[in-house]
């Protein structure tokens, strides 16, 4: 006999891009199962079942380990409670989920929502817009998609912004992978015209070091451009792991590009050489995000 709605609502819980079934036992993160044993999922379960509230040490030992079980309670508490932030990702000095009360308990600070409810309203918006073709016409000038609504998009998990489709961050990612190659070809071929302008504005040395810097950065930067193009055209699902390494030095080599606007300052003037120079020195941190959003774990 099924469940009644109210009593499957309570059994079913999310919040940002996880899902706990209570009856089932499990923990989810976007539709993933996540291992966790059975006494940190009682722990978490009274959190949530508590959410915003805090819920004593002695509360917890009175729900998962009765009187007559001997063990360490205050080291086995720890040991779930970390267990549980490391399969949340959340981090006791700055935590989003399960905060510390001093010589208290635990809190559950995140927002809690009832999955059933939310799918309950999601299924109502699709079967509007599959209805008739009278009726999906008569919602059509008000602007309802359930496709896009806001009740089906999940929240990134660390950038808490809405999850967008893989194939367009991937594809802005190779962008700007094909802009880069585009300026170390074209600065490499105007090797020339680079050592002019940078005596005109650097006497001696100082031009030179300017024009050894394109060429070393051009010639070190092409074949990190293409290894990042063929990484994210083949979907590679280690590139998450491996740009993150990768960032210190691709952000030094992005940051010394980000004054090429200058070497044409002549043609494009000083406004909008600062211009194109502020916009570069941005670039680096938004591949960094484009990777997260694409790569994230458990994608």
């Amino acid at each position: 006999m099924p469940m009644p709605s109210s009593n499957r609502e309570a059994r079913l819980l999310r919040f940002g891009v996880f899902e706990v079934d209570l009856t089932a036992g499990e923990l989810r993160k976007n539709g993933a199962r996540i291992r966790l044993q059975e006494q940190p999922f009682q722990v978490l379960t009274a959190l949530l079942q508590n959410a915003g509230q805090v819920v004593t040490r002695d509360e917890l030992r009175e729900k998962i380990w009765p009187a007559d079980t001997f063990v360490d309670f205050d080291h086995s508490l720890n040991t779930a409670v970390n267990k549980i932030r490391e399969s949340l990702g959340d981090s006791a000095s700055s935590p989003r989920f399960v905060e510390t009360m001093a010589r208290r308990g635990y809190r559950f600070i995140a927002h809690v929502d009832s999955v059933v409810a939310a799918a309950t309203i999601s299924a109502a918006a699709q079967n509007l817009a599959q209805d008739t073709g009278t009726r999906a016409g008569a919602l059509a000038p008000h602007g309802l998609d359930p496709a896009t609504s806001s009740l089906d998009r999940a929240l990134h998990a660390e950038l808490h912004v809405p999850i967008p489709r893989r194939g367009l961050v991937r594809a802005l990612f190779a962008l700007i992978q094909v802009m880069y190659l585009i300026f170390y070809v074209s600065g490499l071929a105007h090797l020339h015209a680079v050592d002019r302008i940078a005596s005109n504005f650097l006497p001696g040395w100082r031009a030179l070091v300017i024009v050894g810097a394109v060429l070393v950065t051009g010639a070190v930067g092409i074949p990190l451009r293409f290894y990042l193009l063929s990484a994210v055209a083949f979907d590679f699902r280690k590139l998450g792991g491996t740009f993150g390494r990768l960032f210190p030095f691709v952000l030094a080599l992005d940051q010394l590009w980000a004054i090429a606007p200058f070497l044409l300052l002549p043609q494009i003037g000083v406004g909008l050489a600062f211009a194109a120079t502020a916009a570069l020195l941005y670039v680096p941190f938004s591949e960094r995000t484009l990777v997260r959003l694409a790569y994230r774990e458990g994608s």
